[in-house]
């Protein structure tokens, strides 16, 4: 009787380099998210109540028809690799680079005019206040909104940008309010129970904003000069960050930082002056629409016309381009063609929704190949949202795959009917993490929160805005809540 032959088990297969790396942002994640339910109960209701005192402390506030509530914060950090955190800079001022652009190509191109459509009135203002030859600087301080998952092995792939918002942007007191409050409160119940790793905070967003109007002084002759805050100053709606930011500058800066309506503006030998003092830069959260509106009413806006003019406002006035319908200007081969090298193409096609202007029209689809846009927008229902062109905080919004289909036909018909103008976008997956949420008691309880990132950047740092909510169309303004982006590195072990 023969022996058995002998069974050899077949050597262990060992990940690729590669292979083990893309895991490495996900084991930091868990690493961090387990730290924090280890925490003692004790520790963390403790936490709890310094937590809510730093927001109160910080006015994270959000005003909702005469009433104010404090937004709500998360305790988890959501992570970032150092080496994620460059490649989304590059990224974001990638687009940022190309977004600044948009009134010389809207000037210089009618397919673009066709796309970016202004109102008479402000494709006059843009005219009159828009001089390429004196604007030796565009001076766009933005936050540019995107959908990604750091922690998946394929992070990259996961990276899709759905809107720019180029002026007046939320989160500037936010973002770094958050930060600093889960740096005094939790980071440090965090190293206690897994000293392993470290967390770092980003580029503050108000030290971003600093730099931008302190180049822009520069820019413009006035080094040092006085620098405005202008928004509807009077109405309690939404965030309150613009007085919070004036603070930051004049305390931490000693700029001199005024804050004013419109209506408080006026011109005196040639210049703008709010009550007795000179304004030589106007930071904005005023649309060009907005100002029309108000002239309409009786309100003199020379002075704002006058600072754009001058290429003292940021945004610029440039900025009122910033439609979600542009990500057609880099989404379409012919139009990015003209006007974009090859290296920046590739980022827009690897990183930007597809996205086109609703109407019967043959374009390129997302296939990449030509067709009619309106039959195929009703037959790729579940792969498109469609959107307001110029709506913000979510309004409008309709994710094509929570509807049946006659309801999406209905909502396409309205939107072909509105005057306003309306784009569908390819569909992109939304993260959805696991967000420990923390009761006053110090006990933690596992949700489930869609993610959406605002990136407000500069040429030397990058801010991360955090919006989660369990609702797919994710915003502040639609009652989320926030969570600090910290990178993390592993410090042995």
């Amino acid at each position: 009787m023969s022996a058995e032959p002998e069974v050899v088990a077949p050597p262990p297969v060992q990940p690729a380099p590669a292979e083990v790396n893309g895991l490495r942002g996900a084991r930091l994640a868990a690493r961090v998210r387990q730290a924090l339910y280890r925490t003692p109960p004790a520790a963390l209701a403790d936490a709890f109540r310094r937590m809510r005192e730093g927001g109160t402390a910080r006015h994270l506030d959000y005003f909702s028809d005469g009433v104010v509530q404090t937004i709500r914060v998360f305790p988890c950090p959501v992570t970032i690799l150092p080496e994620e955190l460059e490649y989304v800079h590059r990224v974001v001022r990638t687009l940022h680079d190309a977004l600044v652009r948009l009134p010389e190509l809207y000037l210089a191109d009618p397919a673009v005019r066709g796309i970016l459509r202004l109102e008479p009135e402000e494709e006059e203002w843009l005219r009159g206040c828009w001089r390429p030859e004196e604007h030796v600087r565009n001076p766009v301080f933005g936050r540019l909104d995107a959908l990604v998952d750091y922690t998946s092995p394929v992070w990259k792939d996961t990276f899709k940008f759905v809107e720019p918002n180029l002026t007046g942007i939320g989160g500037l007191h936010l973002i770094p309010s958050v930060e600093e409050i889960l740096a005094e409160t939790i980071a440090p119940l965090l190293s206690a129970q897994d000293p392993g790793f470290r967390l770092e905070r980003l580029t503050d967003a108000r030290e971003l904003l600093h730099e931008e109007l302190t180049a822009q002084l520069d820019a413009v002759g006035r080094p040092g000069g006085t620098v405005c805050f202008v928004e509807p100053k009077y109405e309690m709606e939404g965030i309150d960050e613009q007085r919070r930011l004036v603070e930051y500058l004049r305390d931490r800066h000693g700029m001199t930082t005024l804050h004013a309506d419109p209506s408080e503006l006026g011109i005196r030998d040639g210049e703008v002056y709010f009550e007795d003092l000179r304004v030589d830069l106007a930071y904005r959260d005023y649309s060009v629409l907005d100002l029309i509106e108000l002239e309409r009413e009786g309100m003199d806006v020379t002075p704002m016309r006058t600072l754009f003019r001058e290429n003292r406002v940021v945004s610029s006035i440039g900025a009122e381009l910033d439609h979600k319908a542009c990500w057609e200007i880099l989404t379409d081969p012919e139009i990015a063609g003209r006007h974009f090298d090859e290296t920046t193409r590739r980022c827009f096609h690897r990183h930007v929704l597809w996205t086109r202007v609703l109407a019967e029209r043959h374009t390129t689809l997302p296939d990449g190949e030509t067709g009619d846009l309106l039959p195929f927008a009703r037959e790729a229902r579940e792969t498109l949202v469609l959107k307001p062109s110029r709506g913000y905080g979510g309004d409008g919004v309709v994710i094509g795959q929570t509807l049946s289909t006659s309801e999406w036909d209905q909502a396409l018909d309205a939107a072909l009917a509105d005057a306003e103008l309306w784009v569908v976008q390819s569909l992109a997956h939304i993260p959805v993490l696991e967000v420990p949420t923390l009761s006053e008691d110090g006990s933690l309880q596992p949700e489930m929160y869609y993610h959406v990132m605002g990136y407000a950047s500069g040429p030397t740092g990058l801010a991360i805005l955090a919006r989660a909510s369990q609702r797919q169309v994710v915003n502040v303004a639609q009652r989320g809540g926030m969570a600090a982006v910290m990178r993390v590195e592993a410090v042995g072990g």
